[in-house]
């Protein structure tokens, strides 16, 4: 397919943690992700939000977000997370996502490991 020069080209989502960078006329430019140097910083000092959302076909998910920490701090978290409350999840985009809802029992376990936490949305 051929496009003529008053066509727009909608991109891909595969670069979505590129921050709002689309396109540069650099020719050494090199994008740096800021998300990978990030630090954990202590439990008490992290404000962590425990939302309920509604997905697809009425299913209800718990998700916790506000996280100050690497990447690898947060998916054993949730993997621990998951483990206490028996049901599945995911870990993505800097969010853990829980099953059902789980908010009470999620907030006692994050309390539990000294977090700073909190129900958020309703």
């Amino acid at each position: 397919m051929r496009a003529k020069s008053n066509e727009i080209f909608i991109m891909s989502n595969k670069n979505k943690n590129r921050d709002g960078i689309v396109f540069s006329t650099e020719r050494n430019f090199e994008f740096q992700n800021s998300n990978e140097n990030i630090e954990t910083v202590l439990n008490e000092e992290q404000n962590l939000k425990i939302f309920l959302d509604r997905k697809g076909g009425g299913k209800m998910v718990s998700r916790i977000s506000g996280f100050t920490c690497s990447e690898k701090d947060i998916e054993e978290l949730g993997r621990q997370l998951k483990k206490n409350c028996g049901v599945g999840g995911s870990v993505k985009d800097r969010e853990i996502l829980i099953q059902g809802d789980h908010r009470d029992k999620l907030l006692s376990l994050l309390l539990k490991e000294k977090f700073r936490a909190k129900k958020a949305g309703g």
